[in-house]
């Protein structure tokens, strides 16, 4: 599997623990930068970039994900999710990286680098990476809901539990 990586100053050491990481574990590190530190960088330029090749790698059939690292993370998935077909979360611990997989399918996990360990945010990565999509209806049928208004900006339907009578 292809993993797109990004980042900013603040994600740059654990980009790096984390590219390695992945080559040792079977994946194909793709960086996205930045390659040098430098505290005044700005992480959309590296994030949407990784965004990016995830969106195109599925979008041609390949088995791509992505991870974004910033100080907290919010900015990166911010950004990530500013790319068509991307569905990007933040994760800040097993469990949210377990159930952004499970139940979003999402396919890039943001992490925050000075929100954890390092040995925390790689097993947040690993568990993001390695969870498959439940495939249940009601989270395929959400999904299609944003993947719909992502594509034509007309809001779903209001179910006839929300209309006032």
């Amino acid at each position: 599997m292809r993993v797109h990586l990004g980042c900013d100053h603040a994600g740059l050491d654990l980009k790096e623990h984390l590219t390695t990481w992945l080559t040792e574990h079977g994946y194909e590190p793709v960086d996205h930068g930045p390659f040098r530190y430098d505290a005044l960088d700005d992480y959309p330029v590296f994030c949407l970039r990784a965004a990016e090749g995830v969106a195109r790698d599925r979008a041609a059939g390949l088995d791509s994900l992505g991870v974004v690292i910033g100080g907290s993370g919010n900015g990166e998935q911010i950004a990530a999710n500013k790319v068509k077909g991307v569905r990007a979360a933040l994760a800040w611990s097993e469990e949210t990286a377990r159930l952004a997989r499970q139940h979003n399918d999402a396919n890039v996990v943001s992490v925050g680098g000075r929100m954890h360990s390092l040995e925390e945010m790689t097993r947040f990565v690993e568990v993001f990476l390695t969870e498959p999509f439940s495939g249940d209806e009601r989270h395929v049928r959400r999904i299609g809901q944003l993947t719909s208004y992502e594509q034509t900006g007309e809001l779903p339907p209001l179910p006839a539990s929300a209309i006032d009578a």
